[in-house]
């Protein structure tokens, strides 16, 4: 175990590595290289060796799969690792699926009950409402939530990708540890309303792409074509000309690292936990040297000039999602 930095989740909760891994990739949405089980796991038992202690995950990821390669991964994983899902979304049809917004709490129930099983945990550590459904009262699918916390079955209630509204309401409902939502040097709007609520409110922020989805390490391209099913083959900040433009950004990012001696990636992570005590950032990838990778930028001291930089770096050019 390495001495990663810790901060806490949520008012009243554990100590967590301040740098998470976030698990989707390993079976869901990105798919320019090759998925493999076994590559997945050795980088989830390698962040284990490292001192991460905070995994995300979600029925949604493969429809399972994800949490079935996490929970074989981390079985023999020390008592202080901490492992989060959510429920409230679903891919449904065949053969053209669709991903379907259900919190009604009997669809609560059930899921909880199946990433029990896929995880193979008797209690799950953090559990998500991975969207608000527009159908269904936050104050309902929170109170399925509550109803888990008081049988047992999960220990912490969080948010994900909700206004805050929606947050307030789900807090006075049930107290919340934390709300997970995408926060990077591209995506800054959570720091407008989300974030500062979360910190006077004492839930912890958790931040998900803060790579970029892989483009702000500079790994890809401006012509980097994206195979079909994977989710920037159809995003408008991967469009050729976005890419070109955001460009720009990549750039002053990797200014900031060759005077650190860091790479984009940690420059990124750096920067999420910059943003406030309260924020966590969860890079995900399935190879255990960006694991490595990652996990520097836990320990990187942004510097007043550093900050100023990374303040200035020009707005993305394309929409979040199309």
């Amino acid at each position: 175990m390495t001495n990663l930095p810790e901060r806490r989740l949520g008012a009243d909760g554990p100590s967590v590595s301040a740098v998470g891994h976030g698990c989707m990739s390993a079976s869901w949405g990105y798919y320019l290289d090759p998925q493999d089980d076994g590559v997945s796991e050795r980088a989830l038992r390698r962040a284990v060796e490292l001192g991460v202690t905070h995994f995300d995950t979600a029925s949604l990821y493969g429809r399972g799969h994800n949490e079935k390669l996490v929970g074989r991964a981390l079985r023999n994983r020390p008592a202080e690792v901490l492992i989060a899902s959510k429920c409230g979304l679903e891919n449904r049809g065949f053969p053209k699926r669709t991903t379907v917004r259900d919190g009604h709490p009997d669809t609560i129930r059930r899921q909880s009950q199946e990433s029990l099983e896929r995880l193979g945990l008797d209690v799950l550590d953090l559990y998500y409402l991975h969207r608000v459904d527009p159908d269904v009262p936050v104050e309902e699918s929170v109170g399925a939530l509550s109803e888990l916390v008081d049988a047992g079955k999960i220990r912490r209630i969080g948010m994900s990708e909700c206004t805050v509204d929606e947050l307030a309401r789900a807090h006075a409902t049930h107290p919340v540890s934390a709300l997970q939502s995408e926060f990077s040097l591209w995506t800054r709007e959570p720091l407008r309303d989300v974030i500062p609520w979360c910190g006077d409110n004492g839930v912890s922020f958790v931040a998900f792409g803060v790579l970029g989805r892989g483009f702000l390490t500079g790994a890809l391209s401006a012509d980097q074509e994206f195979p079909s099913g994977d989710f920037r083959a159809t995003n408008p900040r991967f469009e050729h000309a976005a890419m070109v433009a955001n460009t720009a950004i990549v750039e002053g990012i990797r200014h900031v690292g060759e005077r650190l001696g860091a790479t984009p990636a940690q420059v990124c992570v750096a920067w999420v936990l910059a943003q406030g005590e309260h924020v966590l950032p969860i890079p995900g990838t399935r190879r255990e040297r960006y694991v490595e990778e990652n996990i520097v930028g836990g320990s990187i001291a942004l510097d007043a000039q550093a900050l100023a930089e990374l303040e200035a770096l020009p707005p993305p050019v394309g929409a979040r999602y199309g």
